[in-house]
């Protein structure tokens, strides 16, 4: 089987329409399926590791959407799944989220590791 190293930075893809990020969504399914899968968060998907997000509904016209996306716990639930979840450092630090609190078991890791991070993978998916 092929390690998947599925890398978001496209961040909120889909969340107006639907109640997740649709990428996160696909890694979901894929693990569930049987595929050995991780995901590196990069640029604005960083903030997808903050505890307790505070998302409010949504109303545009007459249409509200009363499931607001809960990306934090979408992400935990993979977790616990066990699908490891990475994040760039230097995105955190550039978005004011170096000292935010995050969602347990998210590996921090420096952009100058990832070159090791993916020769660790067979396929590297990025979104």
């Amino acid at each position: 089987m092929k390690k998947i190293l599925s890398i978001l930075e496209t961040a909120y893809r889909g969340t107006i329409e639907e109640q997740d990020d649709t990428i996160l969504w696909l890694n979901h399914a894929i693990k569930n399926s049987g595929g050995e899968i991780s995901i590196l968060l990069l640029g604005n998907s960083v903030n997808y590791a903050v505890k307790s997000q505070a998302v409010r509904m949504l109303s545009l016209g007459n249409s509200i959407q009363i499931r607001p996306p809960e990306v934090d716990q979408d992400l935990a639930k993979m977790m616990g799944k066990g699908i490891p979840v990475y994040l760039a450092e230097e995105d955190l630090r550039a978005r004011g989220l170096a000292e935010a609190e995050f969602i347990s078991g998210v590996e921090k890791i420096s952009r100058g590791e990832l070159p090791a991070l993916f020769k660790q993978y067979d396929q590297i998916w990025y979104w």
